[in-house]
Parts: C-alpha cells; sequence; structure tokens
C-alpha cells in the first residue's frame, strides 16, 4: 500500500500500529532495497514500513507485501523524528522495529521461528524493550565491489569487540545494566568516524508507550529501555548485521581513496545463520531455547 505522506499513514494506519511487530525501514540509497525489505517480511513482521523518496524503485512483489511512505531520511534528527511520530500514533504495547537499508535482522534461532514469536517470549520476561548490536558487515573484495556491499561474500570481525560504563551525565556514575558497545568497522576504522557514532548498540526493538522518545544516539528518554537485561538473568539480543558503515565510508570523498581493504586477520565469511552470531557471542539466547 501506497502513501502520500507520513502524516497520511499515521492517520490510516491505526489498525497496523495495534499490537505488531511492525518493521520501520528507512531507506537512504538505492543499495539492497529489496533484499533488505523480503529479509525482514521472512523474519515475520505483521507489517514490514518501507520509508523512502519517491525516486527510488521497488520490485513490484515487494511492493506489493510492503507499506510505502515517502519520506526523505538525510539529516541526523530525520529518523528519531519519524520514528518518535510512529511511537505517538501507536497504541501503547505496540512492538516496533526500525533499520535501514542493507541491514539485516538476526535473533536466536530465526531460521525457525518468527520474530513475533521470540518479542512474545521477551515480553513474558517483563521485557519491553531488546538490545540489538549493530554487527558491520563488508565486501571480501573492495576491487570487485567498490561500494563494500556484497551479499555473496560478506565478512564481519570475529573479535575486536568491547563494552564500556555507560556513566550518567548527570552524576558521573555507571547507569545500572547499560553499557556501551564498539567494535568492528567502527573501531577500526574510527578515525574516519564521528565519536557519536562509534557506538555498535541501538535498542532496535521495542514497545511504544505514551511519552517514550528516541535520541539521536539510538537510546529512549525511558532509561529501562535501554538496559541490556533485566535484574535477575540474562535476557535475549539480537543483531542487525549492516553494510551501512563499509558503504558509507567508501562513499565519503575523505575515507574512500584511504581504504583498499575492510579485512584484516580477524575476518571470517559471514554465513547469514544465527548460529555462527551466537558462537561469536554477538547475540544472546538468555532463557529461550
Amino acid at each position: 500500500m501506497m502513501y502520500s505522506s507520513l502524516q497520511a499513514f499515521l492517520k490510516e494506519s491505526s489498525p497496523l500500529l495495534a499490537k505488531g511487530p511492525v518493521a520501520l525501514i528507512f531507506v537512504e540509497d538505492e543499495v539492497e532495497i529489496a533484499t533488505t525489505l523480503r529479509h525482514h517480511l521472512q523474519c515475520g513482521f505483521d507489517s514490514v514500513v518501507v520509508l523512502m523518496p519517491d525516486a527510488f524503485d521497488l520490485p513490484q512483489d515487494v511492493n506489493a507485501k510492503v507499506h510505502r511512505v515517502p519520506y526523505d531520511c538525510r539529516g541526523a534528527e530525520a529518523v528519531p523524528r519519524a520514528v518518535n511520530a510512529v511511537i505517538a500514533a501507536a497504541q501503547p504495547g505496540c512492538w516496533l522495529y526500525y533499520c535501514y537499508n542493507a541491514e539485516y535482522l538476526f535473533y536466536p534461532f530465526c531460521e525457525t521461528r518468527s520474530v513475533g514469536e521470540m518479542l512474545a517470549f521477551h515480553s513474558e520476561e517483563r521485557r519491553d524493550a531488546m538490545l540489538t548490536y549493530v554487527v558491520d558487515l563488508y565486501a571480501g573484495d573492495l576491487e570487485a565491489h567498490p561500494n563494500a556491499v556484497s551479499l555473496e561474500a560478506a565478512y564481519l570481525d570475529k573479535s575486536g569487540y568491547y563494552a564500556q560504563a555507560r556513566k550518567d551525565p548527570a552524576t558521573g556514575h555507571p547507569r545500572e545494566r547499560q553499557l556501551d558497545f564498539f567494535g568492528g568497522v567502527r573501531w577500526r576504522f574510527e578515525e574516519h568516524i564521528p565519536a557519536q557514532s562509534r557506538k555498535i548498540d541501538r535498542i532496535a526493538l521495542f514497545k511504544a508507550r505514551a511519552g517514550l522518545q528516541l535520541l539521536p544516539d539510538h537510546t529512549f528518554n525511558e532509561q529501562e529501555y535501554n538496559t541490556y537485561a533485566c535484574p535477575w538473568h540474562h535476557n535475549l539480543t539480537a543483531a542487525i548485521c549492516s553494510f551501512r558503515t563499509a558503504k558509507a565510508l567508501k562513499r565519503n570523498p575523505g575515507s574512500a581513496f584511504e581504504i583498499d581493504t575492510f579485512r584484516w586477520h580477524n575476518s571470517a565469511p559471514f554465513e547469514w545463520h544465527s548460529r555462527q552470531l551466537l558462537d561469536l557471542g554477538l547475540m544472546e539466547p538468555g532463557q529461550w531455547f
């Protein structure tokens, strides 16, 4: 279904935003739009909403299955502004998810279980949000794939990830059950990455509630939403496998000619399977077996 504007979508989308899960896909360029949408449709989202410029094309088979909203994602505030508008329009308790094109959600056992099943279990554990790690993907051969994107020959970093305590700016003390996570291409090429964009944690799955606001750093104004687990045991986490950083570094004139390859001794071919991410510790099954 196509809408004339974001405002028109919000007016007409009450049935969509009643329970979810609803995926919001923000399209920044024309790279892997269709594969991103197909992947999230296969995850089992009740609705997939794609926010993208009118000039970009969609294959007919995908176009028939998604809700297309004209939107310009450029600008630091554009995505948080749209997500917050959807939060305000959604019924409290509706599960929402957001990502960009050339990003692919993986969660434990996603090959055989739907995202709805996972979120039902997560809700039973009294969790209203889920931490996701943005795992950088990159093409192994930049001569063959100068935009750093290749689904068939994708690589990821198998180590080099770390966490630091997240301090409350008001008190200077570490916040309970909150960490800032780093690693991947953003860590190895940090001289080309603004400091505020180096973290790889994103609260990408969450329940709408009154007054909830997504902030530009991918955290929320409700601090419990920003925690990686509840106080009594580990919870589920997921991963968003993303070409976004690598393609940005190869598109940016300041870094494009400085990078001949993203591969290093800790690169590994990406297997497009949740088992690899679980084995590498890049997501957590918690108590879900």
